[in-house]
Protein backbone atom coordinates (compact mmCIF):
# COMPACT_ATOMS: atom_id res chain seq x y z
CA UNK A 1 0.00 0.00 0.00
CA UNK A 2 1.40 3.41 -0.57
CA UNK A 3 0.18 4.74 2.78
CA UNK A 4 0.38 9.05 2.74
CA UNK A 5 -1.45 9.82 6.35
CA UNK A 6 -0.88 7.79 9.73
CA UNK A 7 -2.52 9.16 12.63
CA UNK A 8 -2.34 7.56 16.05
CA UNK A 9 -5.64 7.03 18.04
CA UNK A 10 -5.97 8.24 21.62
CA UNK A 11 -8.96 7.33 23.81
CA UNK A 12 -9.55 10.68 24.71
CA UNK A 13 -10.34 11.49 20.88
CA UNK A 14 -13.52 9.81 21.35
CA UNK A 15 -16.86 11.49 22.58
CA UNK A 16 -20.55 10.95 23.07
CA UNK A 17 -20.87 13.47 20.11
CA UNK A 18 -20.01 12.13 16.94
CA UNK A 19 -17.35 14.31 14.71
CA UNK A 20 -15.84 14.24 11.70
CA UNK A 21 -11.68 13.20 11.41
CA UNK A 22 -11.02 12.56 8.43
CA UNK A 23 -11.76 13.32 5.15
CA UNK A 24 -9.91 11.48 2.25
CA UNK A 25 -10.75 11.60 -1.25
CA UNK A 26 -14.62 9.67 -0.75
CA UNK A 27 -14.35 8.40 2.40
CA UNK A 28 -15.27 10.04 5.37
CA UNK A 29 -14.53 8.75 8.78
CA UNK A 30 -15.59 10.24 12.56
CA UNK A 31 -15.17 9.28 15.77
CA UNK A 32 -17.74 8.77 18.57
CA UNK A 33 -18.76 6.77 21.78
CA UNK A 34 -21.76 4.80 21.76
CA UNK A 35 -23.89 5.44 24.95
CA UNK A 36 -22.25 2.07 26.69
CA UNK A 37 -19.11 4.10 26.51
CA UNK A 38 -17.56 2.02 23.65
CA UNK A 39 -15.22 4.01 21.91
CA UNK A 40 -16.17 4.31 17.70
CA UNK A 41 -15.21 4.29 14.45
CA UNK A 42 -17.57 5.30 11.34
CA UNK A 43 -16.03 5.09 7.72
CA UNK A 44 -18.22 6.06 5.24
CA UNK A 45 -17.30 6.03 0.99
CA UNK A 46 -19.88 6.59 -1.55
CA UNK A 47 -21.17 3.11 -1.19
CA UNK A 48 -21.96 2.50 2.42
CA UNK A 49 -20.55 2.14 5.36
CA UNK A 50 -18.52 0.19 8.42
CA UNK A 51 -18.28 0.98 12.14
CA UNK A 52 -15.37 -0.30 13.94
CA UNK A 53 -14.57 -0.78 17.69
CA UNK A 54 -11.02 -0.07 17.93
CA UNK A 55 -9.97 -0.29 21.40
CA UNK A 56 -12.70 -3.47 22.09
CA UNK A 57 -11.62 -6.59 19.64
CA UNK A 58 -11.18 -4.21 16.55
CA UNK A 59 -14.26 -5.74 15.66
CA UNK A 60 -16.34 -4.32 12.47
CA UNK A 61 -19.63 -3.63 14.79
CA UNK A 62 -21.72 -2.68 11.71
CA UNK A 63 -21.64 -3.04 7.72
CA UNK A 64 -23.89 -1.64 5.60
CA UNK A 65 -23.60 -0.57 1.53
CA UNK A 66 -26.45 0.39 -0.92
CA UNK A 67 -28.51 0.73 1.50
CA UNK A 68 -28.37 -2.49 2.98
CA UNK A 69 -27.47 -3.68 6.19
CA UNK A 70 -25.37 -6.88 6.22
CA UNK A 71 -25.10 -7.17 9.61
CA UNK A 72 -27.08 -9.68 11.74
CA UNK A 73 -30.34 -9.17 13.82
CA UNK A 74 -29.28 -9.46 17.49
CA UNK A 75 -30.45 -8.54 20.98
CA UNK A 76 -27.91 -5.54 21.24
CA UNK A 77 -28.20 -2.59 19.38
CA UNK A 78 -24.74 -0.97 21.10
CA UNK A 79 -21.59 -2.83 22.01
CA UNK A 80 -21.27 -3.58 25.86
CA UNK A 81 -17.99 -2.71 27.21
CA UNK A 82 -17.02 -6.67 28.49
CA UNK A 83 -14.65 -9.15 27.35
CA UNK A 84 -17.46 -11.86 28.17
CA UNK A 85 -18.60 -13.11 24.14
CA UNK A 86 -22.35 -13.76 24.72
CA UNK A 87 -22.21 -10.52 26.95
CA UNK A 88 -21.89 -8.30 23.82
CA UNK A 89 -22.57 -10.51 20.78
CA UNK A 90 -24.17 -9.11 17.26
CA UNK A 91 -20.82 -7.74 15.18
CA UNK A 92 -21.02 -8.04 11.42
CA UNK A 93 -17.08 -9.14 11.80
CA UNK A 94 -15.27 -10.89 15.05
CA UNK A 95 -11.70 -12.10 15.19
CA UNK A 96 -11.49 -15.40 17.30
CA UNK A 97 -8.64 -17.19 19.21
CA UNK A 98 -5.16 -16.82 19.22
CA UNK A 99 -5.08 -19.80 22.28
CA UNK A 100 -8.11 -21.34 21.37
CA UNK A 101 -11.38 -21.37 19.41
CA UNK A 102 -14.58 -22.74 19.69
CA UNK A 103 -17.21 -23.90 22.22
CA UNK A 104 -15.52 -25.53 25.50
CA UNK A 105 -16.42 -28.81 26.01
CA UNK A 106 -16.56 -30.72 29.42
CA UNK A 107 -12.34 -30.84 30.13
CA UNK A 108 -12.17 -27.17 28.86
CA UNK A 109 -11.32 -24.10 30.80
CA UNK A 110 -10.98 -20.93 28.29
CA UNK A 111 -13.77 -18.72 27.30
CA UNK A 112 -16.01 -18.95 24.28
CA UNK A 113 -14.07 -18.44 20.92
CA UNK A 114 -10.74 -17.39 23.06
CA UNK A 115 -9.21 -14.05 23.96
CA UNK A 116 -9.50 -11.90 20.57
CA UNK A 117 -13.28 -11.23 20.24
CA UNK A 118 -13.38 -8.40 22.72
CA UNK A 119 -9.56 -7.91 23.46
CA UNK A 120 -8.42 -4.09 24.62
CA UNK A 121 -6.40 -2.90 22.24
CA UNK A 122 -3.17 -0.97 23.36
CA UNK A 123 -2.62 0.74 20.00
CA UNK A 124 -5.10 1.98 17.33
CA UNK A 125 -5.06 3.85 14.24
CA UNK A 126 -5.76 5.25 10.88
CA UNK A 127 -3.92 5.25 7.76
CA UNK A 128 -4.96 6.80 4.27
CA UNK A 129 -3.46 6.22 1.37
CA UNK A 130 -4.08 5.75 -2.69
CA UNK A 131 -3.06 2.21 -4.58
CA UNK A 132 -4.00 0.75 -7.65
CA UNK A 133 -7.28 -0.16 -6.55
CA UNK A 134 -7.89 3.65 -5.58
CA UNK A 135 -8.31 5.97 -2.46
CA UNK A 136 -8.58 3.90 0.64
CA UNK A 137 -8.86 4.32 4.94
CA UNK A 138 -7.29 1.16 7.29
CA UNK A 139 -8.60 0.94 10.77
CA UNK A 140 -5.76 -1.04 12.14
CA UNK A 141 -4.20 -1.85 15.98
CA UNK A 142 -2.05 -4.41 18.26
CA UNK A 143 -3.06 -5.83 20.89
CA UNK A 144 -0.17 -8.08 23.29
CA UNK A 145 -1.75 -10.75 24.86
CA UNK A 146 1.10 -12.10 28.22
CA UNK A 147 0.31 -14.67 30.38
CA UNK A 148 3.67 -15.69 32.27
CA UNK A 149 5.23 -19.45 31.54
CA UNK A 150 2.04 -19.83 28.91
CA UNK A 151 1.48 -17.17 26.02
CA UNK A 152 2.72 -14.14 24.87
CA UNK A 153 2.12 -12.60 21.11
CA UNK A 154 0.69 -9.79 19.14
CA UNK A 155 -2.48 -9.21 17.50
CA UNK A 156 -2.31 -6.82 14.66
CA UNK A 157 -5.19 -6.99 12.48
CA UNK A 158 -6.42 -4.51 9.68
CA UNK A 159 -9.39 -3.58 8.09
CA UNK A 160 -9.21 -1.57 4.51
CA UNK A 161 -12.20 0.35 2.64
CA UNK A 162 -11.74 1.93 -0.55
CA UNK A 163 -14.01 4.57 -1.88
CA UNK A 164 -15.86 3.19 -4.53
CA UNK A 165 -16.29 -0.35 -2.98
CA UNK A 166 -18.65 -2.59 -1.07
CA UNK A 167 -16.09 -4.87 -0.69
CA UNK A 168 -14.23 -4.88 2.76
CA UNK A 169 -10.07 -6.08 3.20
CA UNK A 170 -9.63 -7.89 6.40
CA UNK A 171 -6.53 -9.39 7.75
CA UNK A 172 -5.17 -10.40 11.39
CA UNK A 173 -1.38 -11.20 11.89
CA UNK A 174 -0.04 -12.95 14.44
CA UNK A 175 3.94 -12.32 16.02
CA UNK A 176 4.97 -15.34 18.66
CA UNK A 177 7.12 -13.08 20.67
CA UNK A 178 8.14 -15.99 22.94
CA UNK A 179 11.06 -17.76 22.45
CA UNK A 180 9.73 -21.08 21.72
CA UNK A 181 7.16 -22.03 19.20
CA UNK A 182 3.50 -21.48 20.09
CA UNK A 183 0.58 -23.18 18.99
CA UNK A 184 -2.16 -21.07 17.52
CA UNK A 185 -5.81 -21.29 16.82
CA UNK A 186 -7.81 -18.80 14.82
CA UNK A 187 -11.34 -17.58 13.16
CA UNK A 188 -12.54 -15.42 11.42
CA UNK A 189 -16.03 -14.60 12.25
CA UNK A 190 -18.76 -13.34 9.90
CA UNK A 191 -22.11 -12.92 10.65
CA UNK A 192 -24.61 -11.91 7.36
CA UNK A 193 -28.09 -11.04 7.60
CA UNK A 194 -29.90 -14.24 6.37
CA UNK A 195 -32.29 -12.76 3.86
CA UNK A 196 -35.61 -15.05 2.96
CA UNK A 197 -35.05 -16.95 -0.04
CA UNK A 198 -31.74 -16.12 -0.74
CA UNK A 199 -29.80 -18.68 -2.61
CA UNK A 200 -26.27 -19.93 -1.51
CA UNK A 201 -23.75 -20.35 -3.55
CA UNK A 202 -19.93 -21.54 -2.98
CA UNK A 203 -16.80 -23.17 -3.99
CA UNK A 204 -16.91 -26.42 -2.37
CA UNK A 205 -18.76 -29.87 -3.78
CA UNK A 206 -22.46 -29.98 -2.94
CA UNK A 207 -22.00 -33.18 -1.25
CA UNK A 208 -22.05 -35.19 2.49
CA UNK A 209 -18.31 -35.93 1.99
CA UNK A 210 -17.86 -32.15 1.62
CA UNK A 211 -20.40 -30.71 4.30
CA UNK A 212 -20.83 -32.26 7.31
CA UNK A 213 -23.36 -31.05 9.64
CA UNK A 214 -22.93 -31.26 13.40
CA UNK A 215 -25.55 -33.55 14.83
CA UNK A 216 -24.23 -31.88 18.56
CA UNK A 217 -26.46 -29.27 20.58
CA UNK A 218 -23.78 -26.95 22.37
CA UNK A 219 -24.54 -26.93 26.30
CA UNK A 220 -24.60 -22.91 26.12
CA UNK A 221 -27.68 -23.10 23.93
CA UNK A 222 -31.11 -24.00 25.01
CA UNK A 223 -33.49 -25.44 22.10
CA UNK A 224 -37.24 -23.96 21.56
CA UNK A 225 -38.28 -27.18 20.16
CA UNK A 226 -37.52 -30.77 22.34
CA UNK A 227 -34.10 -32.03 21.80
CA UNK A 228 -35.44 -34.71 19.84
CA UNK A 229 -36.93 -32.79 17.00
CA UNK A 230 -34.35 -30.80 16.83
CA UNK A 231 -31.73 -33.96 16.53
CA UNK A 232 -34.19 -35.28 13.85
CA UNK A 233 -33.84 -31.52 11.36
CA UNK A 234 -30.20 -32.10 12.26
CA UNK A 235 -29.65 -35.78 10.72
CA UNK A 236 -32.04 -34.79 8.09
CA UNK A 237 -29.81 -32.10 7.28
CA UNK A 238 -26.64 -34.37 7.55
CA UNK A 239 -28.13 -36.35 5.39
CA UNK A 240 -29.12 -33.83 2.39
CA UNK A 241 -27.03 -30.54 3.36
CA UNK A 242 -27.42 -29.42 -0.17
CA UNK A 243 -31.43 -28.22 1.53
CA UNK A 244 -29.97 -25.68 3.32
CA UNK A 245 -29.00 -23.78 0.26
CA UNK A 246 -31.94 -21.51 0.08
CA UNK A 247 -33.19 -19.96 3.03
CA UNK A 248 -36.63 -21.01 3.47
CA UNK A 249 -37.90 -19.38 6.24
CA UNK A 250 -39.62 -22.32 7.82
CA UNK A 251 -36.26 -24.10 8.44
CA UNK A 252 -35.20 -24.77 11.83
CA UNK A 253 -32.23 -23.06 12.48
CA UNK A 254 -33.17 -22.79 16.36
CA UNK A 255 -31.11 -22.22 18.10
CA UNK A 256 -28.90 -22.85 15.67
CA UNK A 257 -27.29 -25.35 13.10
CA UNK A 258 -23.26 -25.83 12.60
CA UNK A 259 -21.21 -27.34 9.79
CA UNK A 260 -17.63 -27.59 8.49
CA UNK A 261 -17.12 -26.89 4.56
CA UNK A 262 -13.88 -28.37 2.74
CA UNK A 263 -13.76 -25.81 0.42
CA UNK A 264 -11.57 -25.11 -2.91
CA UNK A 265 -9.89 -22.66 -4.58
CA UNK A 266 -9.42 -20.62 -7.70
CA UNK A 267 -6.38 -20.36 -9.66
CA UNK A 268 -5.18 -17.32 -7.28
CA UNK A 269 -5.75 -19.56 -4.25
CA UNK A 270 -9.13 -17.72 -3.55
CA UNK A 271 -12.55 -19.38 -2.06
CA UNK A 272 -15.57 -17.47 -2.70
CA UNK A 273 -19.01 -17.57 -0.74
CA UNK A 274 -21.86 -15.79 -1.96
CA UNK A 275 -25.41 -15.75 -0.45
CA UNK A 276 -28.13 -14.39 -3.34
CA UNK A 277 -30.65 -12.57 -2.38
CA UNK A 278 -33.98 -12.44 -4.18
CA UNK A 279 -33.46 -8.90 -6.36
CA UNK A 280 -30.11 -10.48 -7.47
CA UNK A 281 -27.32 -8.52 -5.29
CA UNK A 282 -25.30 -10.98 -3.02
CA UNK A 283 -23.53 -11.12 0.54
CA UNK A 284 -20.06 -11.74 -0.79
CA UNK A 285 -16.99 -13.51 1.71
CA UNK A 286 -13.30 -14.49 0.28
CA UNK A 287 -10.65 -16.53 1.87
CA UNK A 288 -8.12 -18.74 1.24
CA UNK A 289 -8.02 -22.37 2.13
CA UNK A 290 -4.02 -22.65 2.35
CA UNK A 291 -3.94 -19.80 5.27
CA UNK A 292 -7.19 -21.19 7.43
CA UNK A 293 -8.30 -25.10 5.91
CA UNK A 294 -10.96 -25.46 8.26
CA UNK A 295 -14.43 -24.11 7.36
CA UNK A 296 -17.34 -23.55 9.64
CA UNK A 297 -21.08 -22.19 8.25
CA UNK A 298 -23.27 -21.26 11.19
CA UNK A 299 -27.09 -20.21 10.93
CA UNK A 300 -29.23 -19.09 13.99
CA UNK A 301 -32.80 -17.69 13.41
CA UNK A 302 -34.65 -17.46 16.53
CA UNK A 303 -37.52 -14.04 17.25
CA UNK A 304 -34.34 -12.62 19.06
CA UNK A 305 -31.65 -13.29 16.68
CA UNK A 306 -31.05 -13.67 13.11
CA UNK A 307 -27.66 -14.43 11.67
CA UNK A 308 -25.91 -16.22 8.88
CA UNK A 309 -21.92 -16.80 9.11
CA UNK A 310 -22.09 -18.44 5.95
CA UNK A 311 -18.77 -18.80 6.18
CA UNK A 312 -16.36 -18.63 9.19
CA UNK A 313 -12.53 -19.11 7.80
CA UNK A 314 -10.81 -20.88 10.51
CA UNK A 315 -7.70 -23.24 11.18
CA UNK A 316 -9.80 -25.53 13.70
CA UNK A 317 -13.33 -26.69 13.90
CA UNK A 318 -15.74 -25.70 16.52
CA UNK A 319 -15.40 -28.61 19.74
CA UNK A 320 -12.75 -26.59 22.14
CA UNK A 321 -9.60 -26.95 22.81
CA UNK A 322 -8.75 -29.75 23.81
CA UNK A 323 -10.59 -31.88 21.30
CA UNK A 324 -9.22 -29.52 18.50
CA UNK A 325 -5.57 -30.22 19.61
CA UNK A 326 -6.13 -33.87 20.18
CA UNK A 327 -6.73 -33.85 16.37
CA UNK A 328 -4.14 -31.66 15.09
CA UNK A 329 -6.13 -28.94 14.07
CA UNK A 330 -3.86 -26.08 14.94
CA UNK A 331 -1.20 -24.13 13.56
CA UNK A 332 2.69 -24.17 15.54
CA UNK A 333 4.66 -20.86 14.76
CA UNK A 334 8.45 -20.80 15.66
CA UNK A 335 9.97 -18.09 17.74
CA UNK A 336 9.52 -14.66 16.25
CA UNK A 337 7.85 -15.66 13.86
CA UNK A 338 4.64 -14.10 12.10
CA UNK A 339 1.54 -15.32 10.62
CA UNK A 340 -1.52 -13.35 7.94
CA UNK A 341 -4.66 -14.46 7.45
CA UNK A 342 -6.47 -12.90 4.49
CA UNK A 343 -10.12 -12.09 4.10
CA UNK A 344 -12.93 -10.14 2.26
CA UNK A 345 -16.39 -9.45 2.67
CA UNK A 346 -19.23 -7.09 1.51
CA UNK A 347 -22.06 -6.53 -0.93
CA UNK A 348 -22.03 -7.89 -5.05
CA UNK A 349 -24.18 -6.02 -7.52
CA UNK A 350 -26.33 -8.13 -9.61
CA UNK A 351 -23.60 -8.18 -12.75
CA UNK A 352 -21.03 -7.93 -9.93
CA UNK A 353 -22.53 -11.45 -8.92
CA UNK A 354 -23.98 -12.99 -12.14
CA UNK A 355 -19.93 -12.78 -12.81
CA UNK A 356 -18.95 -14.37 -9.46
CA UNK A 357 -21.60 -17.12 -9.65
CA UNK A 358 -19.62 -18.24 -13.11
CA UNK A 359 -16.52 -17.65 -11.61
CA UNK A 360 -17.31 -20.50 -8.51
CA UNK A 361 -19.17 -22.45 -10.65
CA UNK A 362 -15.77 -23.12 -12.81
CA UNK A 363 -14.21 -23.72 -10.10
Amino acid sequence: MDEKTAVQLRDNYFTEKERNFIEHAGLNVSLFRFDTGVAAIRVVNKRGGIIVLPYQGQQIWRCSFDERELTMKSMFDEPVSTTDYLGTYGGFFLHCGVTTIGVPQKNDTHPLHGELPNASYQEAYIKCGNNDKGNYVVIGGKYEYTVAFNHHYIAEPQITIYEDSSIIDITMKITNLLKTQMDLMYLGHLNFRPIDYSKLVYSADYDVKSIDVNANVPDHIKTSVSIDEFRKFLEKLKNDPVLHHIMHPDMLYDPEVVMSIKYKADENGIAHTMQIHPDGYADYASHKPSQLPRTLRWISRTPDQDAFGMVLPSTSGNSGYNAERAAGNYITLAAGNSITFDMQAGLLTPDETKTMRSKIEAI
